[in-house]
């Protein structure tokens, strides 16, 4: 097997790979409904191909028109709040954590007196 001498460096692996480009996709307009689609597949917006029905899940699903929604009922809703920063919303999570440290701190100290005062 055939091994080289000396690594391959950057330059020359550029010029290699000038040539080696993208070309865009071929591309046709569907004959039955007008969208773009890739030359020879299967339209994915009707389900024609060649002007033939081929996809039997898009052909078989009936056009439904939604209905109109005018006499529907709309529920009031209560005025939002103002949204509060996330600088605001981490100071809140501090200052509660310090807190919690201090009432668990209060606690110990609670329970060592009761403790002391048994004895």
């Amino acid at each position: 097997m055939a091994v080289p001498k000396k690594r391959t460096g950057h330059s020359a692996q550029g010029k290699r790979r000038a040539n080696w480009k993208a070309s865009k996709p071929a591309t046709t307009k569907c004959p039955n409904c007008g969208e773009t689609v890739l030359a020879h597949t299967v339209c994915t917006a009707c389900g024609y191909y060649k002007g033939k029905p081929v996809s039997k899940k898009m052909v078989s699903a009936p056009v439904v028109e939604e209905p109109k929604k005018a006499q529907e009922v709309k529920e009031e809703k209560p005025a939002k709040a103002k949204k509060t920063s996330t600088k605001a919303k981490k100071a809140e999570v501090v200052e509660e954590t310090k807190e919690n440290k201090e009432e668990v701190k209060t606690e110990k100290k609670e329970k060592k007196s009761e403790k002391t005062s048994e004895e």
